[in-house]
């Protein structure tokens, strides 16, 4: 279950990332990190290696290249450029229906914060690939036209403390059609860090993981 760092090719770039595959994995998920987060980030770190050892391969990559995470440490711009991190996040799905280690395998996003919005539009833009999203703390409501178009059963987890995020999270899901729960964490705030509040979330990630993605893994090309 150890991972390996990978290049990912997206569009003109290529993207750095860490890539898990268990043996005789039930399905892959994609990680999009948060506003100024990356594939380093102590909370999915956890939850990847929680998924792993639940058999799931994981691929957390840094959606920036390392100069333009310079520059959005200045401008703090592309961490809200849903379009940009979407259209990173379709690369990598690209790679991973192409890659011997992860071809049939079907594809789950996992996002948190702003990354949770580009899942949501990359999963409308790859309907045929994406076999669920969940989100964490996540704002599905920066995925805007798109989120009428998610075709992928869709979990938002969401800390019973971030109020503002409750709100949003509620909004986004008048305007999806596909399947979608909200799931409130007691106690929780935006980052879940208080004690068991972030096993919560993993628990409930891999539940929704095993649900739509571990039937027929292995047996369905992605794309």
């Amino acid at each position: 279950m150890e991972e390996r760092e990978v290049r990912v090719p997206a569009g003109p770039v290529e993207l750095e990332g860490n890539l898990g595959v268990p043996e005789g994995a039930r399905g892959i998920v994609l990680f999009a990190h948060g506003s100024g987060s990356g594939r380093m980030s102590p909370r999915n770190r956890y939850v990847a290696r929680a998924l792993r050892e639940a058999n799931f391969a994981t691929l957390l990559v840094d959606l920036l290249t390392p100069d333009e995470e310079e520059q959005d440490l200045v401008t703090r711009r592309l961490r809200f450029d849903i379009g940009l991190l979407s259209g990173r996040l379709a690369g990598a799905t690209d790679w991973l229906s192409e890659n011997p280690d992860t071809r049939n395998l079907r594809v789950g996003y996992f996002g948190a914060s702003t990354g949770a919005g580009a899942a949501l539009v990359a999963a409308a833009g790859r309907p045929g690939a994406v076999g669920a999203v969940v989100s964490r703390g996540g704002r599905p409501d920066l995925a805007g036209e798109a989120l009428p178009r998610v075709k992928a059963p869709t979990l938002l987890i969401v800390g019973g403390e971030d109020e503002p995020v409750i709100s949003m999270n509620r909004e986004a899901m008048e305007q999806m059609g596909a399947e979608r729960v909200l799931e409130i964490v007691p106690g929780a705030s935006h980052l879940f860090e208080e004690p068991g509040k972030l096993e919560e979330v993993t628990r409930l990630a891999a539940e929704w993981f095993a649900r739509h993605l571990g039937q027929g893994a292995r047996t369905r090309r992605i794309g």
